[in-house]
């Protein structure tokens, strides 16, 4: 999943989020509404807003779904553009594009 850091606020793009289908796979609904509980903001179409004090909880959920093997690696790495410095509380579920 693509994502930015603004003034210690993750944001992840709006195309690379998952998606609630209504009778759809409970793995990835259940991710969908994992990612929206910690959310600091979430606006139809726009990018999912996550406060650094929620990196813990974010780092260790990817981990998890990435664990279960019902998700891909596209569904569960952050990935940020290489000028921006990975913080470390997320390193573990981060790449560089």
């Amino acid at each position: 999943m693509k994502v930015t850091l603004q003034d210690d606020i993750l944001l992840i793009a709006n195309n690379d989020l998952p998606n609630y289908k209504k009778g759809g796979s409970v793995v990835r609904n259940s991710y969908f509404w994992a990612l929206k509980s910690i959310a600091c903001y979430t606006g139809r179409g726009q990018d999912w807003e996550y406060d650094s004090v929620v990196w813990v909880a974010l780092s260790r959920m990817l981990l998890a779904f990435a664990e279960s093997g019902y998700l891909g690696d596209r569904e569960t790495i952050l990935e940020f553009t290489e000028d921006t410095p990975i913080p470390e509380v997320l390193r573990s579920v981060s790449t560089w594009l």
